[in-house]
């Protein structure tokens, strides 16, 4: 569990306190009031939309269906019309960070067990204890960062089926899903340039390296900077018998040493993240994305290839142009061998509804093949 600063709050004539928890990083409130049954969902969003929290003593299940009458509360707000994809996208994600902010005010409780003390409560110690690690206490945390938790358990237990690896890949909390699996179509289609030794930058669950290997690469080596990638990596290439074949290391970006193949699949949208989970799809100012490409061509073996998924959303978005990603890729001293495409096949891209469905509906996955020129 990371730092957490202490939440303060008046009940029953005396005043308390507790450590305050957010993966998010999000501040402790200031202002905290109790709540119970008794509180309407119209006073509830309002306190909330003021900056109110709400530290919930009523019945569990009757809080959770509180958070999903403000989550409705929150959508009827009217927003303003778009004039450009850009301004569509800040508009979005503004609409994205209040209602987390609104939702976010409903609190509860947790005791240094991992127990929650209300009626019709879940048992969350298992789920808590694979999201936080060892207990450090008691804690107040937002009820939907307890309801992510226990969603992520069960995506944890349950596995995503990869068609490609005709396997299941196990993701931890905090640890980018691959729910959406059309790239993985692209890189079980490439041709490869070696089956001797990969490089997978930026592995995460370590699905890319469990694939490479299983098209018969003969050594992986995976890098992360984040621990619970790299543990949610290596419990999956043991889960999937690799590990005699896929080191799966620490570093920022690449590994030691030189290979044929390195792949790439860098967070898709130049734009900052909100939350720790933020981070495998908003790459502030490329940064990643750069890193890989700039140290992309001395680390290549001769006529060795670097592999580049990248979705073009942001150039539907207007947050990066095609030009600007040809000239960095010219910049980093390496040319385009070919580019594969694909197509989104996730809800998203056909829902009407969504505020991005234009960049959505035209988004296009790519494998661009690189070399050293």
């Amino acid at each position: 569990m990371s730092e957490h600063s202490i939440i303060s709050w008046h009940e029953a004539g005396e005043e308390r306190s507790a450590r305050w928890q957010s993966e998010n990083r999000s501040a402790a409130p200031k202002r905290v009031q109790i709540a119970d049954d008794r509180m309407t969902a119209d006073s509830a969003f309002r306190l909330a939309s003021e900056g109110n929290a709400l530290l919930w003593r009523g019945d569990y299940q009757n809080a959770r269906q509180l958070l999903q009458a403000l989550a409705r509360r929150t959508e009827r707000k009217p927003r303003k019309a778009a004039t450009s994809p850009l301004d569509a996208f800040n508009l979005h994600r503004q609409a994205q960070s209040q209602r987390a902010r609104t939702l976010g005010m409903l609190l509860i409780e947790v005791a240094a067990d991992y127990t929650i003390a209300l009626r019709r409560a879940p048992d969350i110690q298992l789920a808590c204890n694979e999201a936080y690690g060892a207990s450090q206490g008691s804690f107040v945390v937002s009820l939907r960062e307890i309801l992510g938790l226990i969603g992520a358990h069960e995506w944890r237990k349950k596995g995503v089926e990869i068609p490609a690896l005709q396997a299941r890949i196990h993701p931890y909390y905090g640890v980018f899903s691959p729910v959406r699996g059309e790239y993985l179509n692209l890189i079980a289609e490439a041709p490869l340039p070696t089956t001797s030794l990969a490089f997978d930058i930026g592995t995460g669950t370590g699905v890319i390296a469990a694939l490479l290997a299983h098209r018969g690469v003969a050594k992986v080596i995976a890098t992360d900077q984040d621990a619970r990638a790299l543990a949610c990596a290596r419990e999956n290439l043991t889960r999937l018998d690799m590990r005699d074949r896929v080191d799966v290391i620490e570093a920022d970006l690449f590994p030691p040493g030189k290979a044929a193949l390195i792949v790439c699949n860098p967070p898709w949208i130049p734009a900052r993240p909100n939350s720790s989970i933020e981070h495998a799809i908003y790459d502030p100012d490329s940064r990643m994305l750069r890193g890989f490409l700039n140290g992309l061509a001395e680390h290549l073996e001769v006529r060795g290839e670097g592999w580049l998924i990248l979705s073009d959303l942001a150039e539907h978005l207007g947050l990066r142009s095609r030009e600007t990603l040809l000239q960095m890729i010219a910049d980093a001293g390496l040319k385009v061998i070919k580019r594969m495409d694909i197509k989104p096949m996730h809800a998203k891209a056909a829902d009407e509804s969504d505020p991005l469905h234009h960049a959505r509906s035209a988004e296009i996955t790519s494998l661009w093949r690189l070399a050293a020129r």
